[in-house]
């Protein structure tokens, strides 16, 4: 195997389709991550600034050019600047697909969604009742209705808070309150980040960097905490459920159709379309065994918690992916989805097709999904790849599946548990468990595929540190065979014997990224169990290979909530030392966490167990070797 394709990924699935494009002249991510070499300096140091057009200006680090923009900005300003728009950039990513599924759920409420129904009556109730609405003797389109319009009202500007800011512990809500960061309105604090950032507005870098993190906590505990409740209470909410992963996971006789984004709206309506006998039928007409549905990125990470539905990769495998010749489609959504692969799709007979109003894509057939229309939409495109199939050239599928088991919401990890957290609390407390982390994130062309993931959740389970995961990272872990009970195995001696008892991985599959609030939801009744703060727990969050902006909102809302957050890559804050300082320092004082940045993995995982045994010894509990 080549060097460079080994050295691009360590997936072999990876290797193998890389060697693969190359030899069908495929430009892929990695092609052009290197076509862009060197990267701006400038940019990579967040000390470019393009928000007038007195500019583009630019600060030298070196100090031998200028050190103020046009209108007066410094370093420190510049880079402030910079990183709170990709917060609000990523805040808005999530919080935007909630409200896209608080719209579903209101349509459901009014009988006009089509193919879709409320699948988790219980979850509704509770919900509800934490927004004051009272269930009793109402139906539950009834109750949909007013809580839909109740979670649209966390979206404006009238409120003094959000309303599931309720769940964080009350010491976390008294350090908001001191720093006046209590989020507001869900679209009032990106709304508000965009107009501090404007020039001429807010130039101190300190009260700049705190409503950032009020933006991110506006994400992690309004916009995303919303998409994954209503998510479970429209489609479900996950139980374990055994499934496969890798390219694998694809069938030379099947119709093979991949769904690719963030937004489960589109994905259940054509899962249930490759589900109906008349479409099956046809497809056995036109030659195929029967319709293969699998996912990539998040919607396929929703389909896999709630459905056990296959997941062919993540983040850097969506281009790849079509290079088997088997997709006979692929069905987007938004988000993560690179506009490379309409024309890589066109080397081969992939039809691609876009669903959303607020996503079009070169290359790309674009077929609007709404809540009144999405089943029949669904039913047209799967027939459309059933009717491309004949048009198949070579397949290529090099691997064999591997087996993995997803599906672990908060309910499903407190119900093995016995209905309470308190057997993780006894077993933490016994040292049994050394601590958690919550593992998040991307994959990055800049790091190996899937490298940073499964080292440094290698190197954690070892020690017996709990890990749970979501979104690519949760692929990536799944892809390497860690999401198995056998996987226990390579674990310490300590989480081996609880994963035995419970009958569970090492590694819990928590969702797609939008899911990282159900770590925070843990998270909280752990605190609140114990009677203390977030901060106080022996846990740790980890990026490995983040790109996005809405890695940096998820990464500045786990902080906020006092989550110790190690970062594979380095944010573009470097030509700031002063923001450097705060955010790996000085937030300690405020928030009781800081960021810290170790693109090693193993390093990382060193990091974060003497942090864990930190909190071990302030908690008083048993002290482990580090």
């Amino acid at each position: 195997m080549n060097d460079l394709f080994a050295n691009r990924t360590m997936t072999r699935d990876g290797q193998l389709l890389l060697e693969k494009a190359q030899r069908d002249r495929i430009e892929t991510v990695w092609d052009r991550f290197e076509n862009q070499l060197p990267q701006c300096g400038y940019c990579e140091m967040g000390l470019s600034c393009r928000i007038c057009v007195m500019g583009p200006c630019r600060i030298d680090p070196f100090g031998e050019g200028p050190q103020k923009g046009v209108c007066g900005a410094d370093a420190d300003i510049i880079v402030a600047r910079n990183l709170g728009r990709m917060i609000a950039a990523g805040a808005a990513s999530h919080s935007d697909h909630g409200r896209d599924l608080v719209d579903v759920l209101q349509e459901v409420a009014e009988g006009k969604a089509t193919g879709y129904q409320i699948r988790d009556v219980e979850k509704l109730k509770r919900v509800a009742a934490e927004y004051g609405i009272v269930a009793d003797g109402k139906d539950p389109a009834e109750i949909a209705g007013e809580l839909a319009y109740a979670m649209q009202e966390d979206y404006g500007t009238r409120r003094k808070s959000l309303t599931l800011l309720q769940r964080a512990p009350a010491k976390r809500r008294a350090i908001w309150d001191k720093l006046n960061i209590t989020p507001r309105g869900i679209d009032r604090e990106t709304s508000e980040m965009m107009h501090r950032t404007h020039m001429g507005v807010d130039n101190n870098w300190q009260t700049l960097l705190l409503h950032g993190l009020r933006n991110a906590l506006s994400d992690g505990w309004g916009g995303s905490m919303i998409a994954t409740e209503v998510s479970d209470i429209l489609f479900g909410t996950p139980q374990p459920a055994a499934t496969m992963v890798n390219v694998g996971v694809l069938k030379a006789d099947h119709v093979n159709i991949i769904v690719h984004g963030h937004n489960p709206v589109v994905s259940e309506m054509v899962l249930h379309a490759c589900q109906s006998e008349d479409l099956l039928q046809l497809a056995r007409e036109n030659g195929a065994a029967g319709i293969n549905l699998a996912g990539v990125c998040c919607t396929g990470n929703e389909l896999l918690m709630r459905n056990g539905i296959p997941m062919a990769g993540n983040h850097l495998t969506t281009e790849l992916v079509l290079t088997t010749g088997a997709v006979d489609m692929m069905i987007v959504d938004y988000q993560c989805i690179m506009p490379s692969l309409g024309s890589v799709a066109a080397c081969y007979h992939t039809k691609m097709i876009s669903t959303s109003d607020k996503a079009r894509f070169p290359g790309m057939q674009h077929r609007e999904f709404h809540p009144e229309n999405a089943a029949e939409k669904a039913r047209e495109v799967v027939k459309e790849a059933i009717e491309n199939f004949a048009d198949r050239g070579e397949v290529y599928i090099p691997v064999e599946p591997v087996k993995a088991i997803g599906g672990f919401s908060v309910e499903t990890i407190v119900d093995a548990l016995g209905g309470t957290p308190q057997p993780l609390i006894d077993a933490l407390k016994a040292g049994t468990i050394r601590g958690a982390v919550g593992i998040v994130g991307c994959n990055n062309p800049r790091i190996r595929q899937d490298f940073g993931h499964v080292t440094l959740t290698q190197k954690l389970i070892e020690n017996d540190i709990l890990v749970v995961d979501t979104g690519c990272a949760a692929v990536a872990t799944s892809k390497a065979g860690l999401k198995l009970a056998e996987a226990a195995q390579m674990a310490g001696p300590g989480l081996r014997e609880i994963c035995g008892a419970l009958g569970i991985p090492p590694v819990l599959h928590m969702g797609s990224c939008v899911d990282n609030v159900r770590i925070l939801v843990l998270a909280s009744a752990l605190a609140n169990a114990l009677g203390t703060d977030i901060c106080d727990l022996p846990i740790a969050g980890a990026a490995p290979e983040w790109y996005s902006e809405k890695a940096v909102a998820i990464g500045a809302y786990f902080v906020a909530s006092g989550v110790y957050t190690v970062l594979g890559p380095m944010p573009p804050i470097t030509g700031s030392m002063n923001v450097v300082k705060l955010l790996t320092e000085g937030l300690k004082d405020e928030v009781g966490a800081t960021f810290h940045v170790e693109p090693d993995p193993e390093k990382a995982a060193l990091a974060m167990r003497r942090h864990i045994e930190g909190k071990r010894a302030k908690l008083g509990l048993p002290s482990l070797k580090v």
